[in-house]
């Protein structure tokens, strides 16, 4: 059983003590900070969310396997972004006369019935920075995830997840702990072999680490399986047949309110219906779901997480961010979408630029993690 972080965030001297803090806190800024980036395709913009995430991630993050995964966000960013600019090149839409011509593809010709599609040709630099400019911000949205995922405790997570998703979200748990405890597994394998002094390297050396890393991941998977039926996990509870099938009943209709209303709010043409009332409509329905859903797992948990000021302080950053990002309030909001036909050097606004400082505050707002699960200290 894991042992919650004390509650206390100071000491008798004004000190801020060190704390894990709420795992929903940084999904909460997070997700909120995607949100917020979706707003926008400024590259000027786009890249200081990134200095933004790469502070927040540097200052607050543990030496928990679940920590190390933000540089393999990075690059799979930078790999969306690669992929989206040579599908624009790949793919080109022609270009203008007033454009900067780079260079040229071989031209496919495509039938008829593939009309619209071209294949091949000349290649501008607006084209392609356009398309890099796409793709950075999916980057972003992806590196947000990304921070969430790096900075949240998967398995405090767990505990503050609705009873009716447990089941879910101890599959999602399990699945994001095998890759780092994989990375471990070949990493015990390795001194193993070092301190024993074998030379064998390449292909060669593959077998004797394939062997012990699948023995040791069988071995983990017994004992996971051991703790989780001793705590009773699978337990049917009290829930009766016809109280699980108003739960699915109550789920599917509240996720179809919810698909409805975000497609309401996306689309000006839509009727008013299918906006804000059926979104909550659904939410609504989803909320019962879930409490009806939840009877069917009891479970208690010892010592919860705390939520206290750090947490509201470090979710309510990534909120007023995004909230600064949507209000149109003290800028232009042509500036968050600057054009590139004609080719010019995009405007770095004022009010999104503290928008996105602001969710940076995120980093000295959080409690220090512990100085015995930090990387850079022994």
């Amino acid at each position: 059983m894991e042992v919650s972080p004390a509650v206390t965030v100071s000491d008798g001297g004004g000190r801020r003590l060190p704390r894990m803090l709420h795992p929903v806190a940084w999904w909460v800024w997070a997700l909120a900070l995607a949100t917020a980036v979706s707003r926008t395709d400024n590259p000027l913009l786009l890249f200081l969310v990134l200095a933004v995430l790469g502070y927040v991630v540097t200052a607050r993050r543990t030496a928990a396997p679940w920590a190390r995964g933000f540089k393999y966000y990075l690059c799979l960013a930078l790999t969306a972004v690669a992929i989206r600019v040579v599908f624009r090149a790949v793919f080109a839409t022609g270009i203008t006369p007033h454009d900067h011509f780079l260079f040229s593809l071989p031209h496919i010709p495509t039938p008829d019935w593939y009309a619209g599609i071209r294949i091949g040709g000349p290649v501008s630099l607006e084209a392609l920075l356009s398309s890099a400019t796409d793709g950075l911000r999916l980057a972003c949205m992806m590196c947000c995830i990304g921070a969430a995922n790096t900075l949240a405790n998967p398995k405090r997570a767990l505990r503050v997840l609705p009873g009716a998703l447990y089941e879910l979200g101890v599959a999602v748990t399990v699945a994001i702990s095998v890759a780092p405890q994989l990375v471990q597994s070949v990493q015990r394998v390795g001194r193993a072999k070092k301190l024993r002094a074998a030379r064998t390297q390449g292909m060669k050396a593959l077998r004797g680490v394939v062997v012990p890393v699948l023995e040791d991941a069988l071995e983990r998977s017994l004992r996971l399986a051991a703790a989780m039926d001793s705590r009773g996990y699978g337990r049917a509870g009290t829930a009766t047949r016809r109280s699980r099938r108003v739960t699915g009943a109550l789920m599917l209709l509240g996720m179809c309110g919810l698909c409805a209303g975000a497609y309401g709010l996306l689309d000006a043409s839509a009727p008013a219906l299918l906006g804000l009332p059926a979104m909550a409509v659904g939410a609504v329905l989803c909320v019962v779901g879930l409490r009806l859903g939840g009877r069917r797992v009891t479970r208690t948990v010892y010592r919860p997480d705390p939520w206290s000021l750090p947490e509201w302080a470090v979710a309510g950053s990534g909120v007023l961010s995004a909230v600064l990002l949507f209000s149109n309030l003290g800028y232009d909001p042509a500036q968050l979408n600057p054009t590139y036909y004609p080719l010019t050097w995009p405007d770095l606004p004022l009010v999104p630029t503290v928008a996105v400082l602001l969710a940076g505050t995120a980093g000295f707002l959080a409690p220090p993690p512990s100085p015995v699960q930090r990387a850079d200290n022994p």
